[in-house]
């Protein structure tokens, strides 16, 4: 795939006749309701128009299709904000900063930084789609077994930081996590465990039924419990950021571009990963990391920023290679074929028009995305004014919906009303929530890549230090998981001399 302005200038020419233009703003408006939507996610989005898109042209077809994906990445933030409900998997470490906000009053703040970040991290994102998608693509073919458990190791080393001060009670939510996911069938062997006889169970437990009944049916059953008139009663001050904070959040945006950009390239490496990472990372790197988990509005600029530029990250090796870094991609990836378009190095030479418009379109519609998200985050912001006695029914309709609606399985809105009362107990005893979460979404990939590597290995755990990027990211891990523990010790440690000065 060689770069060329010319094919660049082509791909927006294509991209800016009026036919595709609309197909475009209907991918984003589609998109972007399906990430407010809980539980359909963009995988199904995109399935279910499938078929539609057989009576239009394929280069409107794929980008209308491509503009679902990203606009839903887009508008998984928005529930995520105003009521607590990640729409998307990817929109979980959203709520943990972004949610705060909105009980300060500054849903609007947060919705507009959100679109501000996810725009800039989109648009660099393409950049790098556009300039350099062989090299990078060579960089995410350079991992196997090995190095996706070492990546996944350090992302669930993460726990810790999650956890604040509460330690113990983050490693019992993980256990959770972990748990949950063990459900199921071996992925490699196929063999039952945890089942219990029951058939429901084979296939194990959704990640999208857990964090609905996590955050939405806890939310409002904690509501219920305090017989709330509104989700939050704090009065509304401010619909958009300030350009100080758009300012202070400026290195957030670039950093979380880089992270999500690089991870992104990696098979497997999904945006509900990338975005913890990213979020972590910001946390880390910040003077006041206290602010965190408060309504840092870093803490919402950061996860989706990443979110977004993971998205933009994974037509890399899609176009370059034909491989598919998650669901979606390998949906997209399915119109494709069927409109005879084989992804790979060879789709740039025999159809250079078709891919260039495409990448061209992504650019056009992340300003669409933008031009259609940042007018409506006071009509968002005004979700909060409806009454509770109104809003939590729909809330649990729509949770109700969205679980069913995964697998069309009456057993996935059990599970989801289940976890709304794991959610609500773990709310009440302070435990948090985000380590269940993170353990939940990288529990399969990790027990995959150790089972795979020890294969190769013949059993030697050495693989996971004597290959350079594993050993890496091993180091980088278990160095996270020191220096989180140390940071724990000291956190405890004046407690410890009070009592013992008090004795």
């Amino acid at each position: 795939m060689l770069f060329s302005w010319d094919l660049l200038l082509t791909g927006f020419a294509d991209a800016l006749t009026w036919t595709n233009l609309l197909w475009a703003l209907v991918g984003c408006l589609v998109g972007t309701l399906i990430g407010v939507l809980p539980g359909i996610g963009p995988s199904a989005g995109i399935a279910i128009l499938l078929p539609m898109t057989t009576m239009i042209p394929p280069t409107s077809g794929i980008i209308m299709m491509a503009a679902i994906y990203y606009g839903a990445m887009y508008g998984g933030s928005t529930t995520a904000i105003v009521v607590n409900i990640p729409g998307e998997a990817s929109s979980v470490p959203t709520c943990i900063d972004g949610y705060e906000m909105a009980k300060q009053g500054r849903a609007g703040a947060a919705l507009g930084i959100s679109a501000i970040s996810s725009f800039v991290a989109g648009t660099l994102g393409l950049v790098g789609l556009t300039f350099f998608a062989p090299l990078l693509a060579n960089f995410a073919l350079a991992f196997g077994p090995p190095e996706y458990f070492a990546l996944m190791f350090m992302g669930l080393s993460l726990v810790i930081s999650l956890s604040g001060r509460a330690l113990l009670k983050g490693m019992i939510a993980t256990s959770i996590g972990l748990l949950s996911s063990l459900i199921g069938q071996n992925p490699l062997t196929g063999a039952a465990r945890l089942t219990f006889g029951v058939v429901d169970l084979m296939a194990g437990l959704n990640f999208i039924s857990i964090i609905i009944g996590l955050f939405a049916v806890s939310e409002v059953m904690i509501n219920v419990e305090a017989a709330a008139t509104h989700i939050y009663g704090t009065k509304i001050s401010g619909w958009m950021p300030t350009w100080a904070e758009i300012r202070q959040c400026a290195g957030t945006m670039l950093r979380s571009t880089g992270i999500g950009f690089f991870l992104g390239l990696l098979p497997g490496c999904a945006p509900a990963v990338t975005t913890f990472i990213a979020y972590d990372v910001e946390k880390r790197v910040s003077k006041t990391p206290e602010r965190f988990g408060k309504g840092a509005i870093e803490g919402v600029a950061a996860p989706e920023g990443a979110n977004n530029a993971t998205t933009s990250a994974g037509f890399v090796p899609l176009f370059a290679f034909g491989l598919p870094t998650g669901p979606a991609l390998a949906v997209l990836m399915g119109g494709l074929m069927m409109y005879g378009l084989q992804p790979g190095p060879m789709l740039f030479q025999t159809n250079p028009k078709f891919v260039w418009a495409v990448i061209a379109s992504m650019y056009i519609g992340n300003v669409m995305l933008l031009v259609l998200n940042l007018p409506l985050v006071g009509f968002w912001a005004r979700i909060a004014l409806i009454p509770f006695p109104v809003l939590g029914p729909l809330i649990i309709l729509c949770s109700v919906i969205g679980a069913y609606s995964i697998r069309f399985m009456l057993f996935d809105v059990w599970v989801a009303l289940l976890f709304g009362g794991i959610g609500y107990g773990m709310r009440k005893l302070h435990f948090p929530i985000a380590p269940l979460v993170l353990a939940t979404v990288l529990a399969q990939m990790l027990e995959t890549s150790l089972q795979q590597s020890l294969l190769i290995s013949q059993g030697s755990w050495f693989i996971f230090f004597n290959r350079p990027i594993a050993g890496f990211f091993m180091v980088l891990a278990l160095a996270s998981i020191a220096r989180g523990i140390w940071i724990q010790i000291r956190s405890h440690a004046p407690e410890i001399a009070i009592d013992d000065a008090d004795e």
